[in-house]
């Protein structure tokens, strides 16, 4: 390859961390390769990245989760992302219920700033929505490049991106990944992908085994009836809207089978968006697996039209929920939400069931369950809001009153403003105002009448008689004139109208109550207490990911040129590392394993090298256009100066003092930089012709200026037989013929098909 393919990584690469950051460089162009955030919310990632935002060309996002998509709504509106978000299209839809429900889950029991649903929005706003297999070229800076998303597994659009630059070979970036079918998903296509370039995939699951999917389900189905039947309940700690599609299809189809004998039993999915994602869902069945398609088709059967399944948004709707019951509740690292309060209501009754489906981040309460099962305490730190009461209410409602006031008196110098850049009357006029609102003396103008008023100068302007009258001013707003209600309010109202009316505010007035009880303020309280485990718990793998015998064999049949290796802890990368080594001829070039903020270069080519150009050497090229590019000839030596990197290009207007903070902690680096030679030692070189054109089309181009041709032998005859133009072994072009006006014009013609620097 003749480009310079760099990936720096910022989370996810040699560690236990399961929140993926990539950055991928391609020549000029930067991809950010998934945006994702800890449960913990750990800051240290983001900050690294917050300096690379202003090199950021696009962003490419594989799946809806938190993992892989959860620090886009705080770099979109607390650090200025401002690219291009290529995402699927259950992504997009699925992305946002998964930050909905995240930030309204932190939301309900603690002070959360780091982002507002605001933010939610202007971020997914700028997510181009793609379809698998739908290539998209890149134009401007990434022109040359195109993207193409694949099926990937795991979650509902979920994506394997290939990036491929023209003419050359293709970049994969596969994590995450499952090869297998499932209910509602097709297993992904990376064994269609022939021997890539480069490879960047994980090494999550490279050391797990895992049970097969009847033994799994086998076991959730014993689980669930044994506490059903000793009268427990059973909490099932899912994400948001992802796998629990697969879970919740799962228990739909047990439930209606007659022979279960859980029919008689509840069932509910509790998640602040539990509506939203069931309706998602029903109107993605083309993203589904062929059966679901097929049946689909076939019999008009969704199967998220759920029989069972009873849809939940607070803990108030589950309580109307007879028990005993199984609560499909988000989220599944149990660190906030409704799977956190569910299970501090009954982890200390023995007769219910937790069930962990999938592993999180070391630290979480699910993976010190999971590593911990003989585990009967636990310490959990419990979030809850208090209702203000006393001093503290009092200097609130006082505060919210200064607040309020601040803002009537912005709004009014505001109105105030624009009031007078609305206005189309000038100052003379406004002066005219002033004279009418005292006594005038006559309706009528009478001549030699303000005589005082005159100035020096002569004026040739005639005034004519009027009646004194002021224009009244008309406020408006974007949308036009105000309306005025009055001006369209009858008197005489019916009896008949009266009634409705008086039944509307009799309606009203329960809902004014219920939103007087919301805007009660609260103040968050943090408690850390000690729980006895007396639940039963069990971890049953509902990830979805390939496993690593299924990993070493997809690798064995793609067998890409270079692979990198991320996403996974030092044991399982090195295991897989030493696998691909180990195999002969599986990869052809290096096994990359980069750590957190190492940058791994795989350009093939050793001679490329990339440089800075110093706007004295760019204006002294003489650019020729060719092909919507721009080319020159380049005089000049290469100098190492020390820059520092960017940080922050778009945010140095908006917070001049953070981006001075980076730039002094951040040591300036030698770069190679391009500087002008001196006009003397400037050497002389021969024209350089760029393109290839066909002499097919040059004798259009001849007959379109009234110039004869035509082909004989493979050589392109002009003006009877004049001129002859061929090419030679070498794809050159050959012009021959005798010296006269046509033959000079038919060379200042071939000249202009080339680029000449």
């Amino acid at each position: 390859m003749t480009s310079i393919i760099k990936l720096q990584t910022f989370s996810g690469a040699y560690d236990d961390s399961l929140c993926l950051a990539y950055l991928l460089q391609v020549d000029e162009f930067h991809f950010l390769l998934d945006c994702g955030w800890r449960e913990d919310l750990n800051m240290k990632h983001i900050n690294e990245l917050k300096k690379y935002i202003g090199q950021i060309d696009a962003v490419l996002l594989t799946y809806p989760d938190l993992y892989h998509l959860g620090s886009l709504p705080y770099l979109v509106g607390k650090c200025g992302l401002s690219c291009p978000i290529y995402a699927t299209v259950p992504v997009y839809k699925m992305g946002q219920m998964f930050m909905y429900d995240f930030f309204q889950s932190h939301h309900n029991t603690e002070d959360f700033d780091l982002f507002t649903l605001d933010d939610v929005d202007a971020a997914f706003d700028k997510i181009i929505q793609l379809k698998y297999s739908q290539t998209m070229s890149l134009r401007g800076k990434g022109h040359g490049l195109q993207i193409t998303p694949i099926p990937g597994g795991h979650m509902i659009g979920g994506t394997i991106w290939k990036i491929v630059k023209e003419g050359e070979e293709e970049i994969v970036y596969a994590v995450d990944y499952n090869h297998k079918k499932e209910r509602h998903l097709n297993g992904c296509m990376l064994e269609t992908i022939g021997r890539p370039h480069v490879l960047i995939t994980d090494a999550f699951n490279a050391k797990y085994v895992q049970a097969r999917r009847r033994a799994r389900d086998e076991q959730l189905m014993t689980n669930i009836l044994t506490t059903m039947r000793n009268d427990g309940n059973v909490m099932i700690a899912v994400d948001t809207a992802g796998r629990v599609l697969e879970l919740a299809h799962l228990l739909d189809q047990m439930w209606r089978t007659a022979e279960s004998g859980l029919s008689v039993y509840s069932l509910a999915l509790l998640n602040n968006v539990s509506y939203n994602v069931v309706e998602f869902a029903k109107s993605q069945v083309e993203w589904m697996s062929d059966k679901i398609m097929k049946s689909f088709e076939d019999k008009r059967n969704n199967p998220f039209q759920f029989r069972h399944v009873q849809l939940c948004h607070s803990l108030a709707e589950l309580n109307r929920v007879p028990e005993p019951k199984v609560v499909l509740a988000s989220v599944p690292d149990l660190q906030c939400g409704f799977s956190k309060e569910l299970f501090l209501q009954w982890c200390s009754n023995t007769k219910n069931s937790i069930i962990l489906t999938s592993r999180s981040s070391p630290g979480t309460l699910t993976r010190n369950l999971i590593d911990n099962p003989s585990k009967k305490k636990v310490d959990i730190q419990v979030n809850h809001r208090v209702k203000l009461s006393g001093d503290e209410l009092e200097e609130y409602l006082q505060r919210k009153h200064e607040k309020k006031e601040k803002e009537r008196l912005a709004a009014k110098l505001r109105e105030r403003e624009q009031e007078q850049e609305s206005s189309d009357e000038s100052e003379t006029e406004m002066e005219e105002e002033i004279g009418y609102s005292g006594e005038a003396k006559h309706d009528l103008m009478v001549q030699g009448q303000d005589r005082s008023k005159q100035g020096f100068f002569k004026q040739t302007k005639k005034t004519y008689p009027m009646f004194p009258f002021v224009e009244e001013k008309i406020r408006c707003d974007e949308y036009g004139e105000y309306i005025k209600h009055e001006d369209f309010r009858f008197d005489d109202v019916g009896e008949e109208e009266k009634m409705e009316t008086e039944t509307e505010t009799e309606t009203e007035k329960p809902n004014k109550k219920e939103e007087e009880k919301t805007e009660i303020p609260t103040r968050c309280v943090s408690v850390t207490k000690t729980f006895d485990i007396l639940a039963h718990v069990h971890f049953i793998d509902f990830e979805g990911r390939s496993d690593g015998e299924s990993i070493r064999k997809i690798l064995g049949n793609i067998r890409p040129r270079e692979l990198i290796l991320v996403h996974g802890n030092p044991e399982s990368t090195e295991a897989l590392a030493s696998y691909c080594r180990s195999q002969a001829g599986m990869i052809q070039g290096a096994v990359h394993t980069p750590k957190v903020n190492e940058i791994v270069d795989v350009t093939k080519e050793s001679h490329i090298y990339q440089v800075k150009l110093r706007d004295s050497v760019v204006s002294r090229v003489p650019f020729t256009k060719t092909h919507g590019m721009e080319m020159g000839w380049i005089d000049a030596m290469v100098d190492f100066i020390k820059f520092k990197p960017d940080t922050f290009d778009e945010q140095k207007d908006k917070n001049k003092n953070q981006a001075a903070e980076e730039d002094a902690g951040s040591e300036p680096e030698l770069v190679p930089t391009l500087v002008p030679l001196p006009s003397s030692q400037i050497p002389p070189h021969s024209a350089v012709f760029i393109n290839e054109p066909r002499l097919s089309d040059f004798k259009q181009i001849l007959i379109n200026e009234g110039i004869t041709a035509e082909f004989s032998a493979g050589i392109l005859l002009c003006c009877g037989g004049n001129i002859a133009l061929r090419k030679n072994e070498a794809g050159r072009i050959q012009l021959e013929g005798v010296l006269s006006e046509d033959y000079y014009k038919v060379r200042d013609l071939l000249y202009g098909q080339y680029a000449i620097v």
